[in-house]
């Protein structure tokens, strides 16, 4: 099936394997939380057991250094499309507001970025992400 929307999460390469699906999960929940319309139906399985929703199309994870990431951000918000986002300072902090506030402490291009996600057209997307690869 294609999409005619592109979901893509952003994560930089030098982070722990824990940090990176930490950022992961809180990004897609961002996606998920802004864009309703890409959750699936309930999942049941064939004893009639029911299963939360999940988002409905493929999320493709491209690995990326801060450099990267910096100008992923910069481009997006130059084509009107807001990503979620995670920053380093973010792994210190234990709760949604204090992760609001080491974000709202920083300029965006002080922003020590590790994760970016966004939901967008295919094409925009690719022109986004232009250049990165598929995480390995």
């Amino acid at each position: 099936m294609q999409f005619d929307t592109k979901i893509a999460v952003v994560i930089r390469s030098d982070l722990e394997v824990w940090q990176k699906l930490n950022v992961a999960s809180f990004l897609a929940g961002g996606i998920a939380a802004s864009f309703p319309e890409c959750i699936g139906e309930n999942y049941e399985d064939g004893s009639g057991t029911k299963y939360l929703s999940l988002i409905g199309q493929p999320i493709l994870i491209y690995g990326a250094d801060r450099a990267q990431l910096s100008r992923a951000l910069e481009r997006a918000l130059a084509r009107d499309v807001k990503p979620a986002l995670y920053t380093e300072d973010m792994f210190k902090t234990t709760h949604d507001a204090a992760n609001r506030e080491v974000v709202r402490a920083v300029a965006r291009s002080e922003l020590n970025l590790v994760g970016l996600a966004f939901r967008a057209e295919r094409k925009v997307v690719d022109k986004i992400l232009d250049g990165l690869k598929f995480h390995t």
